[in-house]
């Protein structure tokens, strides 16, 4: 009988984009002007490809990982240790890396991307396809309200409503007193009323004293959700809050990874998960991050990391196979973005993300945004204005 080549990882590539924002993404730590993404490109011995991403937020400022460094784990560590290994057990290589490099869950996540990509192709099927099949052809996504200016805000809100393009909001609040920040989201919240869904995220700003007069503020302002509003480490604090209010508390950065969430949910720190990818160390991992949230009967929302639309690519492709998403994604990364790095632009209309259609990701690259973005192309790129 013949037997079958075994498809091998022949090389594992990064590159760097600098691909500027439409305005500037105002968090409680950082404002975004720029997001800074890392590609990888893993070459398989049967002339096959995939290609994953790794992407975090506002440099070092939001955790523990940065561009550089994500591509420097890749380049020396991660690279080394899968060249030559079968390309079709991406198990056995998530099993590998996770024994042989500790933390660096973005990184490990670009180039898990990448092998579900390709294996995805090998095989002719989705990688939503290979987490046991698609149940949703779209999401409902969230749109961040991020300028910190309130009427700048309300503007773009009822853009975003009568062109059917969001109907859920997020303010990035924290950055400001806690009164100021509660009478923001309440003029917000009046001005949209019942077109919309308003939710905040702190991103980590306040401390428990703030976050009791916070939860208590935005909860009479009509605000349904509030996302990280004390550290990751304070899990007491978080379960105090959970306990203590009607409206929603959601754990974000509290979550990395699957031995996490068990801990948030022994807890009892949140009522909701947002589960990013990249945060949580790949797609398998996010896929055990979810199950653990489903196991206890928490909310689930799919998070982001303002990835490109090849990192979205990939996140929707898991997530369309989560029967529940009670309070919908906010994949909007490449909307954020002033250029489209695919061929084919991730679509979003009437208040929902569609689920990319095709083999592995379902995402290919444009060589010609790829070649302008690169940093080592050693072009300058300008950030837009923005607050």
């Amino acid at each position: 009988m013949w037997n079958k080549p075994v498809t091998k990882i022949d090389q594992i590539e990064t590159m760097i984009l600098d691909i500027p924002t439409i305005r500037g993404h105002v968090l409680s730590m950082a404002t975004m002007r720029t997001q800074v993404a890392v590609l990888v490109l893993v070459k398989f011995s049967d002339g096959s490809e995939g290609i994953g991403e790794g992407t975090t937020i506002g440099g070092l400022s939001y955790g523990p990982e940065s561009p550089e460094g994500i591509k420097l784990a890749i380049d020396a560590y991660i690279a080394p240790a899968l060249t030559g290994r079968d390309a079709d057990n991406v198990n056995g290589a998530i099993q590998l890396i996770d024994k042989l490099v500790k933390g660096n869950r973005i990184a490990k996540t670009a180039v898990e991307i990448a092998l579900w990509d390709g294996l995805g192709k090998r095989l002719g099927v989705s990688v939503a396809q290979l987490f046991g099949g698609a149940v949703h052809e779209r999401l409902p996504v969230a749109w961040t309200l991020a300028s910190g200016n309130s009427e700048t805000d309300i503007a773009e809100a009822h853009k975003m409503i009568e062109t059917r393009r969001h109907n859920i909001f997020k303010l990035k609040i924290g950055k400001r007193s806690v009164r100021e920040d509660v009478a923001h989201v309440a003029r917000i919240k009046q001005a949209v009323g019942d077109a919309a869904s308003v939710r905040v995220d702190v991103n980590t700003a306040w401390s428990l004293q703030d976050a009791r007069w916070g939860l208590k503020g935005l909860q009479d302002a009509g605000c349904e959700l509030v996302e990280q509003p004390v550290p990751a480490r304070y899990r007491r604090a978080m379960a105090e809050l959970a306990s203590g209010y009607e409206i929603a508390v959601m754990a974000d950065e509290s979550l990395n990874g699957p031995e996490d969430a068990l801990d948030v949910v022994n807890a009892k720190a949140a009522d909701v998960f947002a589960v990013k990818v990249a945060q949580s160390g790949g797609l398998k991992r996010a896929s055990e991050v979810i199950a653990i949230a489903q196991a206890a009967g928490l909310g689930l929302y799919g998070g982001t990391m303002l990835e490109t639309g090849l990192g979205t690519a990939a996140a929707l492709q898991l997530f369309a196979t989560v029967e529940t998403l009670d309070w919908g994604t906010e994949f909007f990364g490449p909307l954020l973005l002033t250029d489209e790095i695919l061929a084919e632009p991730i679509i979003y209309r009437d208040f929902c993300v569609e689920i990319p259609k095709g083999v592995g990701i379902g995402a290919a690259l444009d060589p010609d945004k790829i070649a302008f973005f690169r940093r080592d192309a050693g072009r300058t790129i300008t950030a837009v204005a923005g607050e």
